[in-house]
C-alpha cells in the first residue's frame, strides 16, 4: 500500500507539514525491508520519554500491533490496520473514549502511526474478487517499518542514560558516606583543622540534592563531593605528615605566595601519595595534567571573572578561556608567562588559574610571578587547583549558596 500520496485527515482534524513529512518518509522505506512488529514496540517503550509518550499511549499502540496479523512489518505488504474504537477499547484494557482518541492523537503527532482516513471517517477494508486487500482505511503503521532502525538507537541511548545514572547515583552515595565518616573520624579523634567549618560544606553539598534529581544535578555535586573528599584526605594527610615528619615536608593551609614573597594566597600541594604518582606518570614529560573541576564549582569559587565574561555572561569553558585572555591582560601577566601556564597545566586549567588570582588579586604584589611559580609547580607535578578552588569556595561560595 506504498502508494506514495499524502493523505489528509477526516474531519476538523488540521494537516501540517509535520504530517506531509512523515507520509512521504513512509513512502519511501528501502526494498524489501522488514523489521519485527514486538521488537520495534520494545523499542519505542523503551524510547518513550525522548518521544513525550505517556504508558497508556504504548498500550494503545500495542493494541494497534496486535490487529496486525503478521509478526514482521514488511514494505510492499498492507500495513494498515483498521479496528473500531469499541475494539481498540477492548484490546488496551478498557481505556476510555475520549482517552483513547487523545492517546492515538499523541501517536500520530510522535510520528508511529499515520491516520488514513476515508471519505466519511470510516475504518474499514475494501477486496478484489480474490480477496486480496486493494483498499484500506485505518492507521498506517509504516512508520514503526521506516524509523524502526531511529528507534532502536532511542532505545540504546535511553539505556545508557539510566545506567549512567545509576552508577553516578550509586557512586554519589559511596562518596556521601566517605566524607561522612572522614569528618566524623577527624573529629572524634581530635585532628587539627576547622572541621566544624568542613562539616558545615557537607550538609549545604547534601542539600543541594534534589528529591528527583537529573544525571546534571547528580555529576555535578558529585564532583563537589569528589573534592571536598580530597580535601579532608589532604587535611588528615596533612595532619599525619606533622606528627612524624618535619613541618618542612609538607603542610595544608591557606598560604599566599608569589615570586617577591611579599604576599599570601592559598596555593596548597597535593598529598604525598597523589604526587608520587603524578612524578611517576609524568617523569620526563613537560606537561602535568592537572584535576578539570565543573564549570559551576569555578564560578562559584570565582565570580568575579564572570564580569569579564561576554556580555557580563559565562556559559562555557570557551568563555571562560575568553575571559582568562582579558584578565591576564588587566593583572599585569605578560602573554608568555600566561602561554607557558597553557602549556604546563592546558588552557581550561590556566583559565581557573587566572580566575583565582583575580578573586585574591589584592592579596598578590605580582601576579605574573605568582603565576610563573604556580606553572613551575605544577610542573614538577607539586600543584593541585583543588586546593585552591576549595579555600575559596570555605571563603564564601557555598556559604552564600546554603543561606
Amino acid at each position: 500500500m506504498q502508494s506514495g500520496n499524502v493523505t489528509t485527515p477526516f474531519g476538523r482534524r488540521p494537516m501540517t507539514l509535520a504530517l506531509v513529512k512523515r507520509q512521504v518518509a513512509s513512502a519511501e522505506i528501502r526494498s524489501n525491508k522488514s523489521a519485527d512488529k514486538w521488537k520495534v514496540f520494545r523499542d519505542a517503550c523503551e524510547a518513550r520519554t525522548l518521544m513525550g509518550l505517556q504508558d497508556r499511549a504504548l498500550a494503545v499502540l500495542d493494541a494497534l500491533l496486535s490487529f496486525y496479523p503478521e509478526t514482521d512489518l514488511r514494505q510492499g505488504a498492507s500495513l494498515i490496520v483498521f479496528p473500531s474504537n469499541a475494539q481498540l477499547s477492548i484490546r488496551a484494557h478498557g481505556i476510555a473514549g475520549a482517552t483513547l482518541r487523545r492517546h492515538l492523537a499523541a501517536l500520530v503527532d510522535a510520528g508511529l502511526i499515520v491516520r488514513k482516513d476515508s471519505a466519511n471517517g470510516k475504518r474499514y477494508v475494501r477486496k478484489d474478487r480474490a480477496g486480496e486487500i486493494e483498499d484500506a482505511f485505518g492507521f498506517d503503521l509504516s512508520p514503526l517499518l521506516a524509523r524502526s532502525e531511529e528507534l532502536a538507537q532511542m532505545a540504546q541511548q535511553v539505556a545508557a542514560e539510566r545506567a549512567l545514572f545509576r552508577r553516578t547515583k550509586e557512586a554519589l552515595t559511596i562518596r556521601r558516606r566517605d566524607a561522612r565518616k572522614l569528618i566524623s573520624a577527624a573529629m572524634e579523634e581530635g585532628a587539627a583543622g576547622d572541621w566544624g567549618k568542613i562539616e558545615n560544606m557537607y550538609v549545604a553539598l547534601v542539600a543541594r540534592i534534589p528529591r528527583t534529581p537529573s544525571l546534571s544535578d547528580l555529576t555535578t555535586i558529585l564532583d563537589e563531593m569528589d573534592l571536598l573528599c580530597e580535601e579532608i584526605v589532604n587535611s588528615l594527610d596533612a595532619h599525619d605528615i606533622s606528627e612524624n615528619m618535619s613541618s618542612n615536608d609538607a603542610r595544608i593551609g591557606r598560604h599566599i605566595q608569589n615570586s617577591n614573597t611579599e604576599s599570601h594566597h592559598e596555593s596548597e600541594p597535593s598529598s604525598r601519595k597523589e604526587l608520587g604518582a603524578k612524578a611517576e606518570r609524568d617523569k620526563g614529560r613537560g606537561r602535568v595534567p592537572l584535576k578539570a573541576f565543573p564549570l559551576g564549582m569555578v564560578l562559584q569559587a570565582c565570580p568575579e571573572i564572570v564580569m569579564y565574561g561576554q556580555g557580563g555572561e559565562i556559559s562555557s569553558w570557551r568563555d571562560l578561556m575568553a575571559a582568562a585572555v582579558v584578565v591576564r591582560s588587566m593583572l599585569g601577566v605578560s602573554p608568555s608567562a600566561y602561554e607557558d601556564a597553557c602549556e604546563v597545566m592546558g588552557p581550561e586549567n590556566a583559565a581557573v588559574a587566572i580566575a583565582c588570582i583575580l578573586e585574591r588579586a589584592g592579596h598578590i604584589t605580582s601576579a605574573g610571578g605568582y603565576l610563573r611559580d604556580l606553572t613551575s609547580k605544577a610542573r614538577r607535578g607539586e600543584f593541585s587547583l583543588g586546593p585552591m578552588l576549595m579555600a575559596l569556595l570555605r571563603g564564601g561560595g557555598m556559604v552564600r549558596q546554603a543561606g
